[in-house]
């Protein structure tokens, strides 16, 4: 019998230790060892590794290197390809992660029955046959050549990808997966590592696309080593409130694309839809006369759009009054208020503030803040701002606008949804023409400036 031993591996760098310690002397985290079980007996297969082709291993000159374009695959989903940088290149290894009930198994089985004529092989550890063919039912897709198996194991299911041979495999979810080498359990830190790096060399060397579905844990980051987004071609992030309908597809790594794009869906009944407009979507189509809403020219990645943020300022009821961000950097959102009240003398110390970007949308570009400060003084003034009129820029501890990137897009953006008036940051248009669009530009340096534009 196989004697077998404890030991403690860090689930931030998959640094291993005989004994718990607080701190990793490796990534320098703190509290992150947790204990598994080795066999201590290690497999042949590791233990001696075998002959080693000197012609691969010899070094190349970068000058005689050939290079060729890579060969993608269509995912039939313009979303997911420019996510990907324009499909799935074959041979690749992709990380999907998101929050529970998000969407990402709708999202890849949805994107798998569209590719008709393309053999995969879907390994599902979480649900069974009959369970992905009740989802498969809801999507009204079909692809006559999708294959599913229900299997955890590693080496089984090698073996029916040998049997099969895939375009492409789907692996949900990489937590799930155990080999029979480790004595440890499935997700743990060990397993997850050897499991995906095992996942990687059957890919590299059967030139098999394969898609890695992953769970998060409470932090927000994938569960397991940090190893394992080192080790994939590809890591994309899908997020969204589960409470509204919209998700987005963010690359957060990409050896063969941009990590600047992004792709925006809509969870519906029977699947998710690609979003292809997304400004339409998120502004309220009549909003005249209400205060406390603005209307803000964003850019996500290098796509941009048009958010309507909200904000509602009351008087406090509490010693300490409130302030609430959804959507928006919580922090931010003071320093904002800071500007408000040191630079243009607006006074919203005793008032309780809730801010809120439409839609369940979480956009970090700090070229809304000029959007968000007109938003909450609109609400506290209770004076609405002119309907057809949008903002961008960036605002500075000193109460000046600041320019901000991509502001051709941003006017562009606008003038296409109909807008007739966007205020942008002064000497933010070097190099464009602006005497052929029809949208009115107002430049302002300071916030000040802002105001008399839209209050006066």
């Amino acid at each position: 019998m196989v004697k077998l031993k404890t030991i403690y591996v860090c689930t931030q760098c998959g640094a291993d230790s005989p004994k718990w310690i607080g701190k990793c002397p490796n990534c320098g985290e703190w509290n992150t060892y947790v204990e598994e079980i080795v066999a201590k007996e290690v497999s042949p297969k590791h233990a001696i590794p075998g002959i080693i082709d000197k012609e691969k291993t010899r070094p190349v000159l970068l000058r005689d290197i050939t290079t060729t374009e890579e060969s993608r695959i269509d995912m039939r989903d313009s979303e997911l390809n420019r996510v990907l940088g324009g499909g799935l290149v074959k041979g690749t290894l992709v990380l999907i992660g998101g929050d529970p009930g998000i969407g990402k198994s709708t999202l890849v089985l949805q994107s798998v029955l569209k590719l008709k004529g393309l053999k995969t092989l879907y390994v599902s550890g979480e649900e069974s046959e009959r369970q992905l063919k009740l989802r498969a039912n809801r999507l009204k897709h079909e692809n006559p050549e999708c294959y599913i198996l229900s299997e955890t194991n590693l080496e089984h299911i090698f073996v029916q990808a040998r049997n099969i041979q895939p375009d492409l495999m789907i692996v949900d979810s990489v937590q799930t997966i155990y080999t029979e080498l480790l004595e440890s359990s499935p997700g743990s830190v060990s397993q997850v590592r050897e499991c995906s790096a095992a996942i990687l060399k059957y890919a590299k060397e059967s030139g098999v696309s394969v898609l890695l579905i992953g769970h998060i844990n409470k932090e927000g980051s994938i569960a397991g080593p940090k190893v394992l987004e080192h080790i994939v071609d590809t890591v994309l992030q899908f997020e969204g409130d589960r409470h509204y309908m919209y998700r987005i597809l963010r690359s957060i790594k990409n050896r063969f694309g941009s990590t600047s794009e992004l792709g925006i869906y809509e969870m519906r009944q029977d699947g998710l839809r690609e979003v292809s407009n997304p400004s339409e979507l998120l502004l309220t189509q009549n909003h005249e006369g209400l205060s406390g809403m603005a209307i803000a020219a964003a850019i996500e990645g290098v796509r941009p759009f048009l958010i309507e943020t909200q904000s509602l300022v009351s008087s406090a009821v509490f010693p300490t009054p409130q302030r609430s961000a959804t959507g928006f950097d919580l922090r931010r959102i003071n320093m904002l208020l800071a500007v408000l009240e040191k630079r243009a003398g607006f006074k919203l110390i005793q008032k309780d503030i809730f801010f809120n970007i439409a839609g369940g949308l979480r956009v970090s570009d700090p070229g809304i803040d000029l959007a968000v400060i007109c938003a909450i003084l609109s609400s506290g003034l209770d004076i609405g701002i002119e309907q057809g009129v949008c903002l961008t820029g960036e605002v500075g501890l000193s109460g000046e606008i600041r320019p901000v990137n991509r502001i051709e897009q941003r006017i562009l953006e606008a003038e296409k949804l109909g807008f007739k008036c966007i205020l942008i940051p002064h000497n933010n248009l070097k190099g464009f023409d602006s005497s052929k669009c029809k949208i009115r530009i107002v430049q302002v340096r300071k916030v000040e400036e802002a105001f008399k534009q839209l209050f006066s």
